[in-house]
């Protein structure tokens, strides 16, 4: 998937997607001569769950206070 594609998808803006990108959130590659990102559709499905199971964590923790 490219970036716009993923933003889209996410419905962020292509530079909140740059920035998963490089703070390694999202893993991608780079691919061809002008370097375009690409990210797999279980790449995506993977940095989702995790911000699903961040979130169950997160309600879980302030239920026990």
């Amino acid at each position: 998937m490219t970036i716009a594609d993923v933003a889209e998808y996410l419905a962020v803006s292509a530079g909140q997607v740059r920035t998963l990108i490089q703070n390694g959130e999202l893993p991608a590659i780079q691919v061809g001569g002008r370097g375009q990102w690409r990210i797999s559709e279980a790449e995506l499905a993977a940095y989702i769950e995790r911000g699903y199971a961040a979130t169950r964590r997160r309600v879980a923790e302030s239920q026990e206070l």
